[in-house]
């Protein structure tokens, strides 16, 4: 037993160190790494999943802590061939890094275990939320009750039809004919309507509570699927008053004599209809079209097309010339690629619609320099956090170029650097759309303009600040 304690005791304890371990790579990775580098994707340098493997299988994987700890030497002495390849991958060389063995297995131990998180709900205040389509409840008020009075209508029309029928059953007369003819078909009736007049029939309709509703909102929220449920409902009234209303009709016919009965026009039969679809020549007239042809005596009928069919035809002939004319002779609607860029263009509208309203409306061509204490604390945080590993902390420059001097590559007005940063450069610069919001880019800008003057990496750049 004490045995079985001591090895749980040791695989905790090697349990908590690759833990800890874990940790510290991630910690060291976004410290170091995670402004050039990204795991499983090429950025400014290259993605650092399956570099520790491809090294090891080069049989270099010694040499890789030598290329982390300082790039330029091991390139420079010739003895690994794929630093030779790696260090033209950017023109800006890896600065040199200090670290030990362990925090370089570490980071690379990390970088090898990672699994993306799964996508979750954004929380940014600043992200764009998805447009949420709300029902307009008043209109579905008043449709709700329309359809509720046309409801109402149907049951009084059924229980007068319902209560005309009975009379007509009491009567001495007709009593015996009616109830063979008609007692079963309106039990069964007057069954179907009591389901739908059933009191426990629930609707998935919101009463607004004292205080719940909004300002100047209905007293009911009537939801979309309410108004087709109620209008299944009056569908369904309405066939069974058009059945009892056929069914009085036959019975006032038979209280009638022959000769004053007038006998209603019934509905076309099925024959008949089929004949219209199919214009099929009947059986006993078939020998009219019979053809001379036979075929190990079989015989062929010259039947006509079925006039479905032909319409179907003529119809999708005068739609292909509506459709010719609509979308390419008078361009009336668009078609798809110039419907894209419109909705793209009122996609475009509405974001910036949106920045507007959150006051983040800003870009390369309007961005200002912000002179706030509060703006540079913010600009000099972000700067802290991502841009010290390329530029230093004092903006002296080391893989990155001094950002103190009065030289500049792509320009020195705050609207410059603003889009400098924003898109990032070919040269290595990274671009931070993605990361940051335009305020903060704005803030990070404006931050960079405020640093003084400090000795560093020699000046790069043609323009000259005055």
């Amino acid at each position: 037993m004490k045995t079985l304690k001591q090895l749980g005791i040791i695989a905790l304890f090697f349990l908590g160190i690759q833990t800890v371990s874990a940790q510290d790579g991630e910690k060291l990775f976004k410290a170091r790494c995670n402004t050039c580098h990204q795991i499983d994707k090429n950025g400014t340098g290259p993605k650092l999943k399956g570099v520790k493997q491809k090294w090891s299988d080069a049989g270099e994987g010694e040499q890789l802590y030598d290329w982390v700890k300082n790039s330029t030497a091991l390139a420079a002495s010739g003895k690994s061939k794929l630093a030779a390849e790696v260090i033209n991958y950017s023109p800006t060389a890896m600065p040199a890094q200090d670290v030990s063995k362990e925090d370089i297995d570490a980071i690379l131990d990390y970088v090898d275990n990672f699994t993306a998180p799964v996508a979750t709900t954004p929380t940014d205040p600043n992200a764009i939320s998805p447009v949420i389509t709300k029902p307009d409840y008043k209109y579905n008020l008043q449709i709700f009750n329309w359809l509720l009075v046309l409801t109402v209508i149907l049951i009084v029309v059924i229980l007068v039809l319902s209560g005309s029928i009975i009379m007509f059953v009491k009567s001495d007369y007709f009593k015996q004919k009616v109830a063979e003819k008609s007692t079963g078909a309106l039990l069964s009736i007057i069954l179907v309507a009591g389901i739908f007049l059933n009191p426990n029939t629930t609707f998935a309709l919101d009463f607004v509570r004292a205080g719940e509703g909004e300002k100047d909102g209905p007293w009911l929220l009537v939801e979309t699927m309410d108004l087709y449920g109620l209008l299944v409902i009056n569908i369904i009234l309405m066939v069974v008053v058009l059945y009892l209303r056929h069914l009085f009709n036959q019975m006032v016919a038979m209280t009638k004599k022959e000769s004053e009965v007038v006998v209603e026009a019934s509905i076309v039969n099925i024959e008949k209809i089929n004949a219209i679809l199919t214009d099929a020549v009947p059986i006993e007239e078939e020998h009219k079209i019979l053809m001379d042809h036979e075929y190990d005596g079989i015989q062929e009928l010259d039947n006509n097309l079925p006039p479905w069919w032909v319409w179907g035809f003529f119809a999708t002939i005068i739609f292909s010339v509506i459709y010719i004319f609509n979308y390419h002779i008078l361009g009336t609607s668009d078609l798809q690629i110039k419907a894209y860029d419109k909705e793209m263009a009122q996609a475009k509208k509405d974001i910036d619609k949106y920045l507007s309203e959150m006051a983040m409306n800003v870009d390369e061509t309007n961005a200002t320099l912000m002179t706030s204490a509060s703006d540079l604390s913010a600009g000099k945080a972000l700067f802290d956090a991502n841009c010290t590993v390329c530029h230093k902390a004092k903006g002296e420059g080391d893989v990155g170029p001094n950002l103190t001097d009065k030289h500049w590559i792509y320009g020195y007005d705050v609207k410059d650097v603003f889009k400098t940063i924003k898109k990032g450069t070919p040269n290595g610069m990274p671009e931070h759309a993605s990361k940051f919001n335009p305020i903060q880019i704005q803030q990070v800008s404006s931050f960079v303009l405020s640093l003084k003057e400090t000795p560093g990496k020699e000046p790069q750049g043609d323009i000259i600040k005055e």
